[in-house]
């Protein structure tokens, strides 16, 4: 089996040389994984045992344990939904803690956009008229109280951030959940060995665990962000691979966690350690964006030192972007931070420094994140990297004189002030026909949905045919941004309606919303249009699409969407085909309780042809 395509040229370039330097990367070892085991494609194995693996058949339709299929597939996914979850709980509550440090007035963080803590004071019921710094210690310990109730006591957080027609069907659901820690846990409980065993719990389970990762985890994270480093402002920036140049000390961040790498972007600016790097032989420090951490700093790029120089590379093209030899540090807080750095590492004698254990990877050295010291950790994990730079200088480094303009800082504030201050002109876009709907395309990149970005590019490019309006969050906007869907000049790509919309209004017909992080941010965008309309998210011409979906992370953000009502189209299927009851609870009846669902389909061309049939059947019901 050859190896694996990349959409984006320059990345097929760097997996070849990365090849022929005797280095790895995902695009190299992926077909080593074949042939694929046909019991974990469809979800029915089971390893929680000594009696097991067990592996459900037609001739073995149980497990030593009795479990059938149904069991195996709902416990499985109810398990993955609860370590997606805890993931964007745990990016909350490291922000909550920055804010509560800046509060305190300990550490480096200080509150730099007042406006939103007093807008999330008032959402949260506390008196938005308080002393600045008395509200972001009242705000980031009720955040962090909620996040450890029991799962008896239910959360206050989630009925505060709720749309109010949301909110109803929630509680008519009966699925307001208890303290996101508390939800967690209990799921890994409930599908430990011999417990639950019933499949409708455990999927009922897994949309409260849906609201905590969209409202906890997505929307708290966003806002408290917002509060410590400003709200995302819309800007035009030109980057590439370019950006990384031989001649400076280049340190990639990769994880999701904008607090924790703010101080690393500062203390690159810091005068003593830009003498240093000049007597090391370099020009400057730079930081290089990579995953969600890049893509979310570039949403603020305009409140950002000039050391931070953009977003330049997703989840898969990170091992490839490091065995260019252009990359002295890599930075790890979260993930998407591949294990096979470690490997690539060796060979270009990059430097790998994990500042959060959960990101901890095999060969790096830990210098723990703390808010009260964080600058100072910083300016420590700087030196080491400018280190890394004169033992590096001299070595072989393939340079990527690529640029791209796009237009970035795209938010549901940052929107809504383009649009005049109201959602209004979308809307009346989308009524008269100018538009036909908006689809969010989200989350990951993967390499099995037909190589690495490629289903991502072609699906964004049928929808804007279709005169869909693509609003992107994710590792999806690395494929989307280098293939130049962010600048205006995309507009051509578009349909004839959608075309003329754009370039009335200087626009890309592809918007860029940041990070996966930013979900919660387009989720707010529909929640604005529901309001205006006086009508629920399931009505609206809206759909969404993960159209290479990763980990657990993006079964959390899907299960979020349909509590939310959206939806939603992944690719590749879920690991759940082998339960006729989990596939039909998610692709059709949920829809009858949630209003979303899910729409498996790995052909981006068919996609985009059922997303835009969604869109007109919902525009049909609206009567537009």
């Amino acid at each position: 089996m050859k190896n694996c395509i990349a959409a984006i040229p320059e990345i097929k370039e760097m997996v070849e040389k990365a090849k022929l330097k005797g280095i790895e990367t995902p695009h190299t070892r992926f077909p080593n994984q074949f042939p694929k085991c046909p019991y974990g494609l469809k979800g029915v194995y089971c390893i929680l045992c000594a009696n097991g693996p067990c592996r459900i058949t037609e001739k073995t339709p149980y497990g030593v344990c009795g479990a059938t299929a149904d069991v195996i597939v709902a416990r499985n996914l109810c398990r993955a939904v609860a370590a997606g979850t805890s993931c964007y709980v745990h990016c909350a509550e490291n922000a909550a803690r920055a804010l509560l440090s800046a509060g305190k007035g300990e550490g480096s963080y200080e509150i730099r956009n007042e406006k939103k803590l007093r807008f999330l004071a008032k959402k949260l019921g506390f008196d938005a008229n308080k002393d600045a710094k008395q509200l972001a210690v009242e705000i980031a310990e009720f955040i962090l109280d909620d996040m450890y109730k029991p799962r008896w006591e239910k959360s206050e957080l989630v009925p505060k951030l709720c749309p109010e027609k949301r909110l109803e069907v929630f509680k008519k659901l009966d699925i307001l959940p208890g303290g996101a820690k508390g939800e967690i846990v209990d799921a890994l409980t409930k599908t430990s060995t011999n417990l639950n065993s019933n499949p409708m719990d455990l999927l009922v389970h897994c949309l409260r665990l849906g609201l905590h990762a969209g409202f906890t985890g997505l929307l708290m994270t966003c806002w408290l962000n917002d509060i410590l480093f400003g709200s995302p402002k819309i800007t035009v920036v030109e980057n590439g691979f370019s950006s990384v140049k031989p001649n400076n000390v280049n340190i990639m961040i990769t994880g999701h966690q904008h607090a924790l790498i703010q101080p690393l972007c500062e203390a690159a600016m810091d005068e003593e350690l830009i003498k240093m790097a000049k007597e090391a032989g370099a020009d400057s420090i730079k930081i290089i964006g990579a995953t969600c951490n890049g893509q979310d700093m570039e949403t603020r790029i305009a409140h950002l030192p000039e050391s931070f120089v953009g977003y330049i590379a997703n989840n898969f093209t990170t091992e490839p972007l490091v065995a260019t030899g252009l990359i002295d540090a890599v930075v790890s807080e979260f993930n998407c931070t591949f294990h096979g750095l470690k490997f690539v590492a060796e060979k270009t004698k990059t430097k790998l420094i994990c500042i959060d254990d959960v990101a901890f990877v095999e060969g790096a050295e830990y210098i723990p994140w703390e808010p009260e010291n964080a600058y100072e950790k910083a300016k420590e994990i700087i030196k080491k990297a400018i280190e890394a730079f004169k033992e590096r200088k001299n070595m072989e480094k393939d340079y990527y004189d690529e640029k791209v303009k796009s237009v970035v800082g795209v938010g549901e504030e940052s929107l809504i002030e383009f649009l005049g201050g109201s959602v209004k002109p979308l809307i009346d876009l989308i009524a008269n026909g100018k538009i036909k709907g908006v689809v969010g395309v989200v989350g990951c990149s993967n390499i099995a949905s037909g190589g690495h970005d490629n289903i991502i590019v072609t699906l964004t490019k049928e929808l804007i045919k279709r005169d869909i309006l693509v609003l992107a969050g994710g590792c999806v906007n690395s494929p989307l941004k280098h293939a130049g869907l962010f600048d205006p000049k995309s507009a051509e790509l578009a349909g004839e309606s959608l075309k003329e919309v754009c370039k009335s209004l200087g626009i890309p017909p592809v918007l860029n919303f940041g990070a996966c992080l930013s979900i919660a941010r387009i989720e707010q965008v529909a929640v604005a249009i529901a309001e205006e309309l006086g009508v629920d998210i399931p009505d609206l011409p809206v759909a969404a699409s993960a159209p290479q979906w990763l980990e657990e992370q993006a079964l959390a953000d899907a299960t979020y969407a349909v509590d939310m009502g959206f939806t939603v189209h992944v690719s590749p299927v879920p690991f759940v085909t082998g339960s006729e009851l989990v596939t039909k609870v998610l692709t059709s009846d949920v829809e009858s309780l949630t209003g979303g669902r899910l729409i498996p389909e790995p052909n981006p061309y068919k996609a985009a042809e059922i997303l835009e049939s969604v869109i007109m059947e919902k525009r049909k019901k609206l009567g537009i």
